[in-house]
């Protein structure tokens, strides 16, 4: 038998021991929005959100419900641009990290 583990668990387990592939998880989360694939970005923003700052911290920050939060990066979510900057920022602030755009 083989052993199985959840990929939620192993994405938490992989954000919190690399924080390069954390980084990686931010970048691609934004490049997809970008792109105009908003619903693969929402599942990885919800992954990367409860792997580091967690939904209750990310709602303070962004000064809205954590239900609010939850919904909006939910498959059936809607955020608004200015929601979407302020998720943005606050996994850019609590991973220390910057945002740098370039045209390819």
């Amino acid at each position: 038998m083989v052993l199985t583990r959840d990929f939620k668990e192993t994405v938490l387990i992989r954000v919190k021991d690399d924080p390069e592939f954390a980084k990686a998880l931010l970048d691609e989360a934004a490049t997809l929005f970008l792109n105009g694939d908003s619903e693969t970005a929402k599942f990885i923003l919800r992954d990367l959100v409860n792997a580091t700052i967690g939904f209750d911290n990310l709602a303070k920050s962004v000064e809205k419900p954590s239900k609010s939060v939850h919904r909006m990066l939910s498959p059936s979510g809607n955020p608004t641009m200015s929601n979407l900057a302020a998720i943005f920022s606050a996994l850019k602030n609590s991973m220390k990290v910057e945002f740098y755009a370039h045209a390819v």
